[in-house]
């Protein structure tokens, strides 16, 4: 990759304010995956997913990572929860190796670290019903005693918009908008400190996306929550975020501010997304940027 100077390349340089210790510190991640040929399936290449990406997330901050889809930036938010296995680099939640955890002090840690899925509807399953759904880590991790979990559960979908009788409806039954509100509780009830939204509005109509783009605003004043946001959409990200990471064929391209990134992006590629946001003004059209022949 050519040396960019829009990018950080230093793993200690920070974005945020240096006094404050980040919640999350991932250093020079890399998830390679196998590529398998022939009738016996042999490994003959592998596809850098994500190579040897670092950033840093502070309390109560939402990160943005943005990019075109297949650029690696969902991997990301699977590889620092451990949800896949990364092939090298380092990841740090609240000073603790997250890599170097046995199985017991990572099931520990699983309750500081959240994730909501992009499809609402495949991340619940279909054959429980929602206070199952959301009161079974209650019962793993015995947040509260058995006799209180529904009770619980209750709060948790009053807080998140729904009424307290949808614990005994099946997934099938509520809108998109809706199951994402249930995955949100889902995440919730374990009192996080780290949650990464893995694309939570893409699948959403355009104004079911404001509303839970608002609700993760208020959660996250409410309980002093990190977000690692994961989208393609620069508006969503404009939004939303207080630093932002652009990723582009498994790397960092571009990383600063949300006004640094949106008001004076450097790298073409950013460039060339923010030119894809569609424009509210029919009469106004934004410069097309070529990306043919650019290399990282």
């Amino acid at each position: 990759m050519n040396d960019n100077p829009s990018r950080n390349t230093s793993g200690n340089d920070r974005p945020h304010d240096g006094a404050t210790k980040p919640i999350l510190e991932v250093r020079d991640l890399k998830v390679h995956f196998p590529v398998r040929r022939g009738v016996l399936q042999r490994v003959v290449d592998h596809r850098k997913a994500v190579d040897g990406v670092s950033f840093s997330i502070a309390p109560g901050e939402t990160l943005g990572l943005v990019g075109e889809s297949g650029c690696g930036k969902t991997t990301v938010g699977r590889a620092v929860l451990r949800l896949i296995p990364a092939t090298s680099g380092r990841v740090w939640f609240d000073g603790q190796d997250v890599f170097a955890l046995g199985a017991t002090k990572l099931r520990i840690l699983r309750r500081q670290m959240q994730i909501i899925f992009q499809d609402p509807g495949g991340s619940l399953n279909p054959r429980m019903r929602v206070g199952r759904i959301i009161g079974e880590p209650l019962e793993v991790h015995k947040i509260v005693p058995k006799e209180q979990v529904r009770e619980r559960v209750g709060v948790l979908l009053e807080r998140c918009g729904l009424w307290r009788g949808a614990a005994d409806r099946y997934p099938h039954e509520f809108s998109g908008g809706q199951k994402q509100r249930i995955g949100i509780a889902r995440a919730l009830a374990l009192e996080p400190r780290l949650i990464v939204c893995d694309e939570p509005t893409s699948a959403l109509d355009v104004s079911i996306q404001s509303q839970v783009l608002n609700l993760l605003s208020d959660l996250q004043s409410e309980f002093k929550l990190s977000y690692l946001f994961i989208s393609h959409d620069m508006a969503v990200i404009h939004h939303v975020c207080q630093r932002i990471i652009v990723m582009w064929n498994g790397a960092i391209v571009e990383e600063g501010t949300r006004d640094e990134v949106i008001d004076r992006p450097r790298h073409p590629y950013t460039q060339a997304l923010l030119a894809a946001v569609p424009e509210a003004d029919p009469l106004r059209r934004r410069q097309r940027v070529e990306l043919e022949g650019l290399r990282m």
